[in-house]
């Protein structure tokens, strides 16, 4: 009798844009409330996660989603340190020499590698937008996000009820530029098709 093979699950990595808005909200609002609590470094209220999250996709900086089966259960935020310096580099918004990353992945879905891909597409995103040093942070207590971090190379720091980690990034090349270009165009055409298929 024949067997039907599962090959496991469906998980993409892609940047998020305006057509996402929905379904970055529904994200946030299904975070249980440790994982909600380490992603924003506190409590925060519905209404308060129903605010970052309609404004999250228009801020300076970049968003990137962890898909699996087509729903998005991780998130990862590029954005500046400070001020974001005015035009453009090599085409790609500046974000100037320290930027600071900040994601989570839903509890069900962790250990399954979407942190780490998220990490990868923030780094390759933020080296060839002009910053030299990424920076995380995070509550000492979230041990899944410092051992990320410290795997990833970054230098931790703890400052008592918080972690704050630095990892310098190489500069960008014609491949990493390229390869990102290439990225991005796939990105943009399923997030299209995935609204399109929400509508």
């Amino acid at each position: 009798m024949p067997q039907s093979i599962s090959t496991g699950p469906s998980i993409s990595v892609r940047r998020l844009w305006p057509s996402d808005r929905a379904v970055i909200l529904d994200y946030f609002l299904r975070l249980d409330p440790e994982t909600r609590a380490n992603r924003f470094m506190g409590t925060v209220s519905e209404a308060g996660v129903r605010a970052y999250a309609k404004s999250a996709i228009t801020a300076d900086g970049l968003i990137f989603g962890a898909f699996v089966d087509g729903v998005l259960r991780g998130l990862g935020e590029l954005r500046p340190a400070g001020p974001r310096p005015p035009g453009t580099l090599r085409g790609r918004m500046r974000l100037g020499p320290e930027a600071e990353a900040a994601f989570a992945v839903e509890r069900e879905f962790r250990r399954n590698g979407l942190g780490a891909a998220l990490f990868a597409r923030i780094t390759d995103a933020a080296r060839n937008r002009g910053v030299s040093d990424l920076h995380v942070r995070c509550l000492s207590r979230n041990g899944p996000m410092r051992g990320l971090a410290a795997k990833l190379g970054a230098n931790l720091r703890l400052l008592g009820s918080e972690t704050e980690g630095a990892l310098h990034l190489a500069r960008p090349t014609p491949f990493s530029l390229w390869h990102e270009s290439i990225a991005e165009a796939f990105d943009f055409t399923l997030a299209v098709a995935s609204a399109g298929g929400r509508a």
